[in-house]
């Protein structure tokens, strides 16, 4: 089929976990004019969660359970049914997690109670566990996979996650299939699509590719199908594009129509020639802008010029934003090529035990305090271990929350009297992670004064949880969907780039850095007046993009916030390497930090395990070089 107006898409789920009135809202207040409702619902993180959960239920005997999201049918679309069913809009998300089939039969059931089993058809695409069927849950099962670098499209071994090895056992592998599935079951008349893993921006670019009829014999095929891709990555992730983790926050937060009380989620409104807006509802809380977009474009990215995903690479080194109207930003300039020949996938497995537990410590020296407990617990713990033959933890971390641990050595002096103590712990017994957490608490009367409980009571050691990236060739990875009460379809995947040419994309023009000469006055002034920033994680990878609030600050950020400054800012927390890459289009740069999450969102010891925090470690701590004329009279209040 083909559209000539606009095709309008919502976002109302980042993660499981967001408010599900974000659906009501695109819902009401949009009605009609709303093509298609779009939700993700799963991150690195939580294909892990449901894996263990699901591992656990097979070893206690029971084989059945709901291993998808169940929040979907039971928050959102139960309430949101009957309006769907009378203005059109169809409805695609990933809340299949690991039983996309399961889902698809739980929203027919539903359908069913509603008397709507007639009117909507729902599909499922699968395919993605890759573990499926194997006789070994193990890597042995496949003949060729490969590590994921976060640098590199070729050499893939360069600064990759480490994976288990070849005959350990893993949880879950799962492949992140492409948008073709979508697409498909929405040509056979679906009109609501439930999927496992697949690439977030799938979601949006499953229905572009089905509204217009794209396919890879058009000229503009590649270019068409990154900018869908890259307005999947826009909207994605809900309110993050709309005043959301955005770092001038209170212009969303006190905005008109209630702020952050009454936050509007993201529409895309996608064009034939494939440029976009970004938009939100009426009357809604946040804003939409320029810089609102453009942090949300930097997020969770590696290289720009090859943002790989199944079905395009996608190159927004040159990507541009423009307001064009009250909370509407026009986003053109987005390339595309053909894509690789492998899938990355996601897999989780297993290693030991980790246990965290907190404390409240107030007073006079409070941080002083915290890290004195929390050193002499985690020794006095170990010489417990040493009396009773117990080996000594893998690792331990003692933070102190309040008093700017994740500076580390950049830390402000000024004396908090109020710390939370987080102390943390892997290990492989169970029992040795009990006998800590018994440690905790038991510091109340024996060491420091001002020591109360946090309230959650004594910690429980838990599964230790590490996540991987990898690549597996297209061959050994087969898609599928199911449409109402048809059969199992297979679909087909298009052809890649066998020739290994992206390894070399094409150059662009960038800014040069300022040229700066004895006369030139130069006074310093930190990052945040100058740049608006956004990090993310990848695995054990963390990004930070940075955007120049004025084209003529990019040259004197270029010049002073180089690798090895950020190297030097953050090796107290990254273990790897720097890279930086531009974005020419935005005025930005995204900074790739390796090793730099503890081992990840699972695994990681540390408070912040997904790398929230580290644009604004950067942003508030880094001090760049201007001329005295161009630093910005209304500066951030740090």
């Amino acid at each position: 089929m083909t559209s000539k107006k606009p095709v309008r898409i919502g976002c109302y789920s980042a993660y499981w976990g967001d408010s599900p009135a974000a659906a009501i809202q695109l819902v009401k207040h949009e009605g009609a004019n709303l093509d298609y409702l779009v939700a993700d619902y799963l991150a690195e993180i939580t294909m892990g969660i449901l894996a263990a959960r699901r591992k656990r239920r097979i070893l206690s005997g029971k084989d059945k359970g709901i291993d998808y999201v169940p929040d979907f049918l039971s928050l959102v679309l139960k309430n949101i049914l009957p309006d769907i069913a009378k203005n059109g809009t169809k409805v695609v998300t990933n809340a299949g997690a690991l039983d996309p089939i399961g889902c698809k039969e739980a929203i027919e059931k539903l359908l069913k109670k509603l008397n709507l089993d007639k009117q909507i058809k729902v599909a499922a695409v699968l395919g993605d566990d890759v573990l499926e069927n194997k006789e070994t849950e193990t890597l042995e099962s496949f003949s060729q996979v490969h590590s994921f670098s976060p640098i590199s499209s070729t050499e893939h071994g360069l600064d990759a996650d480490p994976m288990p090895a070849k005959d350990e056992p893993i949880l879950s592998l799962n492949a992140y299939l492409g948008s073709r599935g979508v697409a498909d079951a929405l040509a056979q008349g679906a009109h609501i699509v439930v999927t496992g893993r697949v690439v977030d921006s799938a979601l949006v670019v499953g229905p572009l590719i089905h509204e217009y009829g794209w396919n890879e014999n058009q000229p503009e095929y590649y270019d068409r199908m990154a900018s869908a891709s890259l307005a999947g990555h826009v909207i994605e992730c809900g309110c993050q594009s709309t005043g959301g983790n955005f770092t001038d926050w209170r212009l969303a937060a006190e905005s008109p129509y209630g702020g952050y009380a009454n936050m509007g989620y993201p529409i895309v409104e996608f064009a034939a020639n494939g440029e976009f807006v970004v938009t939100k509802p009426e009357k809604t809380g946040g804003l939409v802008s320029p810089a609102t977009v453009a942090e949300q474009i930097v997020y969770e990215i590696l290289d720009p010029a090859l943002y790989l995903l199944p079905d395009v690479i996608l190159d927004m080194r040159q990507v541009r934003v423009s307001k064009v109207g009250e909370n509407r930003v026009l986003v053109q300039g987005a390339k595309g090529r053909a894509p690789t020949p492998w899938l990355k996938c996601s897999g989780i497995f297993l290693d030991g035990w980790k246990l965290s537990g907190e404390l409240v410590i107030g007073g006079h020296e409070a941080k002083q305090k915290a890290l004195a407990v929390g050193n002499a617990v985690v020794q006095r713990v170990e010489n417990m271990f040493k009396d009773v033959g117990i080996s000594p933890f893998r690792e331990t971390n003692v933070e102190t929350l309040g008093g700017e641990s994740l500076y580390g050595p950049h830390a402000k002096k000024d004396a908090s009297r109020e710390i939370v103590l987080r102390l943390t712990a892997h290990h492989d017994d169970t029992k040795a992670l009990n006998l800590f957490a018994r440690e905790i608490m038991a510091v109340g009367t024996c060491m420091a004064p001002g020591i109360t409980g946090s309230g959650s009571g004594r910690p429980k050691p838990v599964p230790n949880l590490v996540h991987f990236p990898c690549l597996l060739p297209k061959t050994e990875v087969k898609a599928n969907i199911v449409v109402g009460n048809g059969s199992l379809q297979t679909v087909q995947w298009e052809k890649w780039d066998e020739s290994q040419s992206f390894g070399s994309p094409s150059v662009v023009p960038l800014i040069p850095e300022a040229s700066v000469n004895s006369t030139t006055k130069l006074v310093k002034t930190k990052l945040i007046n100058l740049a608006n920033g956004r990090s993310g994680d990848k695995g054990d990878v963390c990004n930070v993009g940075i955007i120049a609030r004025d084209p003529r600050y990019y040259p004197y950020i270029k010049r002073s916030l180089t690798g090895p400054v950020v190297v030097e800012y953050m090796k107290h927390l990254c273990k790897g390497t720097v890279t930086r890459f531009e974005l020419p289009g935005l005025f930005a740069m995204n900074f790739v930090l390796t090793k730099s999450l503890g081992g990840g969102g699972l695994s990681s010891l540390t408070i912040d395990r997904q790398g929230k925090t580290f644009a604004q470690l950067i942003l508030t701590g880094i001090d760049i070089e201007i001329p005295a004329e161009l630093l910005p009279a209304d500066q951030a209040k740090l």
